[in-house]
């Protein structure tokens, strides 16, 4: 199995930083449009240097320059810890005995606030980092990298994510896939296919 980590294992969210700066959700909503957030994060996550997307964005939309700046400067705020009950489940099947690997969006220049903070990292047979690699999903090179390098069959292997363009990729390229929405959803679906972690 493959799991992603922001949004699946991570609470990972622009909202927690910028619940901070805006008066309501849906500001919030219309500047992340506004930026085009996740289209631009695809760039740093790909290895980008921050700096540099940051200057190419507020150059863009000079207007919202201090709050593209903040994204930067205040990055960690985003992290709001982990999600307990979706951890639960990938200790169960990591008890089982079942191979688990990552495969996640990430910057190489914030990538050490993961490995400082979350330990339970450890847990994974190997992890393939966007920004580490200079590929990020949905970019298929990233699914034949993580092939490649896991040593896996796409055919009986579940990948995870929380975006329905990453999983659409992944199937695209042979993979079992399934959009992460909550813990008891895939707690089901892990029944359907009989493994570990499934509901009773």
């Amino acid at each position: 199995m493959i799991f992603d980590l922001g949004g699946v294992l991570i609470d990972w969210s622009p909202y927690h930083l910028y619940r901070k700066l805006f008066g309501s959700d849906r500001e919030i909503a219309e500047f992340l449009e506004e930026i085009d957030l996740f289209h631009w994060l695809r760039g740093v996550d790909a290895d980008k240097p921050f700096a540099k997307g940051v200057a190419e964005l507020s150059a863009r939309l000079p207007h919202r320059a201090d709050l593209i700046e903040a994204y930067w400067q205040r990055w960690p705020e985003t992290l709001n810890g982990t999600f307990d009950d979706t951890l639960a489940i990938v200790e169960e099947l990591r008890a089982s005995g079942l191979p688990l690997y990552v495969i996640s969006n990430w910057s190489r220049e914030t990538w050490h606030h993961a490995t400082d903070r979350f330990a339970f990292l450890d847990w994974f047979d190997d992890l393939v980092i966007s920004g580490l690699e200079g590929v990020a999903k949905p970019d298929p090179e990233i699914f034949h990298l993580a092939r490649r390098r896991f040593g896996v069959e796409p055919a009986r292997t579940l990948f995870i994510d929380d975006h329905e363009v990453n999983v659409d990729s992944a199937r695209a390229l042979g993979f079992q896939a399934v959009q992460f929405t909550t813990a008891d959803a895939l707690r089901r679906v892990l029944d359907g296919l009989n493994l570990p972690g499934g509901r009773p």
